[in-house]
């Protein structure tokens, strides 16, 4: 019997390929934050962040090029979205916890490297346990994440108030991301039946192979998201894209810590933002009490 393996090798290598020269072209030179994103933090520190691609703890296994501070950035229309999403469940006890936001497409190129570089598996396995590492080409690593477009999102949930998560060990051995909570790397979200960035189809969203707790945090999840207008994608139930968005397009500047300059903008913005609604709740009261004064003006005098 003839063998497919080589040609299929042959097919994946020649895919990647051609996928890395076209994320090296539409790369731009970027260093600098552009003027239509933000820090997370500087418009709700309330929310948890988890950035894991400036960490140790992901399926790479080392820091992402690019993530210079672990530190959420997005496009400022989606980052307004999620502290709104942040508001509505505080109400239940819980909050918001960020696993990845901005992605520079240097980062992207390197995960995209990552599944053919031949090196053995090793720790990074748990995260795709099933999954030989150059298959995940099909389903689940893209080229044109919108994750670069800073318009999409990876998160989860905490419950108030937010307990500390045990530090990570980057040399210890973890079960893999389909195991018992209290077997995979340090969390302390709720417990969504499979960790974060688990390539196994108990990932997907409406799976009804976690237990009824677990399906019932993703779909409470997924309903808070969508509310503010955040689109899941069915095989993650973390990933989550900004729908109210225009065409994407993709950015490289890295993720650097947030400056003293850039939390005075958002200072600055913030109290832009609250005058701008004060102006229209002012609008608001001059036109219920103007009628009034219209009617009364016609009252004939009394005598």
């Amino acid at each position: 019997m003839i063998s497919r393996r080589p040609a299929l090798d042959f097919a994946l290598a020649s895919s990647l390929a051609i996928t890395l020269v076209w994320l090296a072209g539409r790369a731009h030179a970027q260093t600098r934050l552009p003027e239509s994103f933000v820090y997370l933090r500087g418009l709700d520190g309330t929310i948890e962040q988890d950035i894991r691609y400036a960490s140790y703890d992901n399926f790479v296994g080392r820091p992402l090029a690019g993530y210079e501070a672990a530190e959420c950035i997005l496009k400022r229309e989606v980052a307004a979205a999620l502290g709104a999403v942040q508001s509505d469940l505080r109400a239940s006890g819980l909050g918001l916890k960020v696993y990845d936001c901005y992605r520079p497409l240097r980062a992207v190129r390197m995960m995209l490297e990552w599944t053919r570089d031949g090196r053995a598996e090793g720790p990074t396995k748990r995260f795709h346990p099933r999954i030989d590492k150059r298959a995940l080409l099909a389903g689940y690593l893209a080229a044109n994440s919108r994750h670069s477009a800073g318009t999409a999102v990876d998160v989860t949930l905490v419950k108030l108030p937010v307990a500390a998560a045990p530090p990570f060990d980057r040399f210890a051995r973890y079960g893999p991301c389909t195991a018992p909570a209290a077997q995979r790397s340090p969390d302390n979200s709720v417990d969504m039946g499979t960790g974060f960035d688990c390539f196994d189809a108990e990932s997907r969203t409406s799976s009804r192979s976690v237990g009824a707790e677990q399906q019932r945090w993703r779909a409470l999840l997924a309903g808070a998201m969508a509310k503010r207008g955040f689109r899941n994608y069915h095989r993650e139930w973390w990933h989550f894209v900004y729908a109210k968005t225009g065409p994407a397009a993709y950015f490289d500047f890295p993720i650097r810590p947030m400056s003293a300059k850039e939390k005075m903008s958002e200072a600055v913005s913030d109290h832009r933002d609250e005058r701008t609604r004060y102006a229209a709740s002012m609008t608001v009261v001059q036109n219920a009490i103007q009628p009034v004064g219209h009617v009364r003006a016609r009252i004939p005098p009394g005598p």
